[in-house]
């Protein structure tokens, strides 16, 4: 599926939802500065061609608050600096500056994105699994195309993520 049959494949998916208009261009760069790295141009896409929040499997969380919360927080900045800080937490390692809670998946589980790749690489965060946050087999695009065809479904993550079934230094719960 090329760039703009997704684009269209997504937003025919998400057409039954109430979901806040597309972003404005100055929300994304607004977003990038305030994160420091800048967005896949897939994501970029979806939120200024889709909506801004709300598409995915679980609603993937907004750039700005625009009244449709998608998780207990805001906006994209501020779940981004949550999700860092609390990671800083003797216990928990860092999670690498580039990498963005992208759809609270409930529970604590979190799926995110790797703003630093191209792709979009995709990361799992599943602390009734593993306490650390681990890359996926999985770039944006293909997690989409996952969820539209239904092989990426609600639940854990576990046989998408990269890392060996057991958790460094016995931290798995």
């Amino acid at each position: 599926m090329t760039e703009d049959e997704l684009i269209e494949a997504v937003r025919a998916a998400v057409a039954d939802r109430d979901l806040p208009p597309p972003a404005a261009p100055a929300d994304v760069v607004g977003a990038e500065r305030a994160i420091g790295s800048p967005m896949p141009r897939l994501l970029r896409r979806l939120y200024l061609e889709v909506a801004n929040g709300g598409f995915g499997i679980w609603p993937c969380v907004s750039l700005t608050d625009t009244g449709r919360w998608y998780s207990d927080e805001r906006d994209l900045v501020e779940a981004h600096r949550n999700f860092v800080s609390s990671l800083g937490d003797p216990g928990f390692p860092p999670a690498p500056p580039s990498v963005v809670p992208l759809m609270d998946r409930g529970c604590c589980m979190w799926t995110l994105i790797d703003l630093a790749t191209e792709d979009g690489r995709i990361w799992d965060w599943d602390p009734d699994e593993c306490c650390v946050l681990v890359p996926t087999t999985l770039s944006l695009s293909q997690w989409l195309t996952g969820w539209l065809e239904g092989w990426v479904v609600e639940g854990p993550y576990d046989h998408f993520r990269t890392h060996d079934a057991n958790c460094p230094s016995g931290q798995r719960r």
